[in-house]
């Protein structure tokens, strides 16, 4: 039969140190501030905000860029239909103005100088597509096609938002005829929006 053993009772000071030295390591552990099944379920939750919310804001910044190229196209339907009124149909529209500037941005945005919207075309329909100075993804366009019966525009927007070579293109037309009033055809075209 073996001896039993006992053991001498830790005296208030060595009990202290025992209590202290597992008050540590509880402190310890704490002081990371979670378990790891609490960072588990952070990390989850976390990963399930974020599939949501990059897609989103993908889909608004795309969003945002087409702002610019229908609003742009809807005003130099407005300003051409203004600059119609009370005058004959020959001459009811601006000349033709080319795209400004020459080429369609590229997968960035550039900045066009004020000089570049100062064409007679792009005055008689107070155009400009930003505030001065402001980058933009888009270039645009205005055709007129003058008659003595009738006359018509196309105003239009074309920028390659991702660089990839595809153009995005925005339109709307207008006409106007001896026997019709000034108007913006109904709708708008979009060719290749998301690219």
């Amino acid at each position: 039969m073996e001896p039993k053993r006992t053991t001498a009772p830790l005296t208030s000071h060595e009990g202290a140190l025992a209590r202290g030295v597992k008050h540590r390591v509880n402190a310890r552990r704490h002081a990371l501030g979670m378990s790891f099944l609490e960072g588990g379920i952070a990390l989850s939750v976390l990963s399930l905000l974020l599939a949501v919310a990059i897609p989103v804001f993908a889909r608004e910044l795309h969003a945002s860029r087409f702002t610019e190229a229908a609003s742009g196209v809807k005003s130099l339907g407005a300003a051409a239909v203004a600059y119609a009124e009370d005058k004959r149909v020959a001459e009811a529209f601006p000349v033709s103005a080319a795209m400004t500037p020459a080429t369609a941005p590229r997968g960035n945005l550039e900045t066009v100088t004020a000089e570049a919207w100062d064409t007679p075309t792009w005055k008689a329909l107070a155009f400009q597509p930003a505030v001065t100075g402001a980058p933009h993804a888009f270039a645009f366009a205005f055709d007129s096609t003058l008659g003595t019966s009738r006359s018509t525009f196309v105003a239009h927007a074309h920028g390659d938002l991702d660089g990839d070579g595809v153009t995005s293109t925005f339109e709307v037309r207008g006409v106007v005829s001896s026997t019709e009033k000034v108007r913006v055809e109904p709708g708008m075209y979009v060719e290749a929006e998301v690219e």
